[in-house]
């Protein structure tokens, strides 16, 4: 849900919205696949976009029989159409219930028929992707009356069996959308009156999930908003990691063991699977589908030279993962027992500025495509960290026009000509086949006062500046 936690004001998503509305202002048919990770808000879009049109809105259930859904969707049809008849209707599979409802459809305005959850409504239903191709090519594309939404959370399913090549319905798609969590600085609309560090901390544990942002409250510290929403039973997101990965995975034990070795660490996968102690050939299956859900991702250090399958390294992306697997799942039993206040204390409090400092580095890298559109870059580059055996750089920015950054990062109180020192002994270490020029970069939580004026050559950025973003 797109929610501000003080009220229900619908926040962000504006490119979306329009290009949503667009489409349906569009004289022509639409079919826009939306997908993206769950609670990243995509129900919540549709519903915003289509609060003002004929909508029917079918959402698939896990186990739920095929039949079930169908009488379901008949009964909804009957409301929408004000025909009550048609929920008695027989149930005769999904072409004719559809061809049965769309054909009553005689208004001018385009119809919107959302089916989500689609995944689970085509596990019970297989054919289900080959029926809407039937329907879409034999008549709804030319009506210039439908408007087709399939949406779902498995980002691989939705990829391979709607947008892939070997899906019945490739090619047909007149739009989509692949839903991203909020960004750093649109996540901060949720809380507006934080202070930029406030928002970063909230950022680094709920990440650009709005569900998980509205339980924040702007009135309380972090501390007691982690207390108040992670560390007790019937917090609200005490069980929501857990949850998760329940609803779309089996044998869940080998993807709590892999997720718990990266919520520390960014690991080459043979040290994901011996930490984990899921086989070397094993791991590979797990994080391809931990991948396949937007909870891990691989990367490799950004440099000129093409990058090596050797030098892959996988990290897991949510926050609340990251988090959960860091400082709650290895304690669930010390927690329970201690309670929340004491938990806090004992737990988690010690280590939070150390965990806070990785996840600085991960905003500061999302947040340089920002100073590059404020400082008038207009090339092509790739954001990214760099490692070897000697060094570890945080931030790398590698531009088409000869010009590279690098980055770092101090989330605790350190000088400024520290860190510039620090950076500047990493700057030799990293690997610049073509000489490009390097440019050096310091990212603070904020300035020491006074603070000594940085070398002419160095660019300063606070969590202040991030915030503020382009000009």
């Amino acid at each position: 849900m797109d929610h501000g936690a003080a009220g229900n004001a619908f926040i962000g998503r504006h490119k979306e919205l329009a290009a949503l509305r667009s489409a349906y202002a569009d004289p022509r048919s639409a079919f826009w696949p939306i997908y993206g990770r769950r609670r990243v808000g995509k129900s919540e879009l549709i519903l915003h976009f289509s609060r003002h049109h004929p909508t029917l809105y079918l959402v698939g259930k896990k186990g739920a029989p095929a039949e079930q859904l169908q009488r379901e969707f008949l009964e909804l049809a009957s409301i929408l159409l004000d025909e009550p008849l048609l929920a008695s209707a027989p149930i005769d599979g999904w072409k004719k219930i559809f061809e049965s409802v769309v054909s009553r459809w005689r208004k001018a305005e385009k119809l919107i028929l959302v089916l989500d959850e689609f995944p689970w409504l085509a596990e019970k239903s297989p054919e289900l992707a080959s029926v809407l191709q039937e329907l879409w090519d034999r008549s709804w594309r030319k009506s210039g009356r439908m408007f087709l939404i399939l949406c779902g959370s498995y980002i691989g399913f939705m990829e391979r069996e709607i947008l892939g090549e070997k899906s019945p319905l490739y090619g047909r798609r007149t739009g989509q959308i692949l839903l991203r969590p909020f960004g750093f600085r649109e996540a901060a609309a949720f809380h507006p009156d934080l202070s930029p560090a406030q928002k970063a901390m909230t950022y680094f544990i709920c990440g650009g999930v709005p569900l998980y942002l509205h339980f924040f409250d702007p009135h309380r510290s972090i501390s007691q908003n982690i207390g108040q929403s992670l560390l007790s039973e019937v917090a609200p997101l005490y069980r929501e990691p857990d949850f998760l990965l329940r609803e779309e995975l089996r044998e869940v034990e080998n993807y709590y063991m892999i997720l718990m070795a990266l919520a520390g660490s960014t690991l080459p996968r043979r040290e994901v699977a011996r930490r984990s102690g899921v086989g070397d050939h094993a791991v590979s299956y797990y994080l391809d589908q931990l991948a396949a859900l937007g909870y891990v991702d691989k990367h490799f250090p950004v440099t000129a030279d093409k990058p090596k399958v050797r030098d892959v390294r996988y990290r897991l992306v949510d926050p609340l993962l990251r988090f959960w697997f860091h400082f709650i799942y290895p304690h669930t039993s010390r927690i329970a027992q201690a309670g929340p206040e004491r938990a806090l204390a004992q737990l988690v409090e010690p280590k939070l500025d150390a965990y806070f400092g990785r996840c600085f580095e991960d905003l500061c890298r999302e947040a340089l495509p920002g100073l590059y559109e404020a400082e008038g870059v207009n090339t092509d580059f790739k954001v990214g960290s760099y490692w070897n055996k000697n060094v570890q750089i945080d931030v790398v920015g590698l531009r088409s026009d000869g010009w590279i950054d690098l980055g770092e990062c101090k989330w605790g109180p350190a000088s400024l000509s520290a860190v510039a020192d620090e950076l500047e002994s990493k700057v030799r270490h990293y690997h610049n086949p073509n000489n490009a020029t390097i440019g050096r970069r310091l990212f603070l939580r904020a300035l020491k006062a006074p603070a000594r004026t940085p070398p002419t050559a160095v660019r300063v950025h606070t969590l202040q500046d991030l915030y503020a973003g382009p000009a």
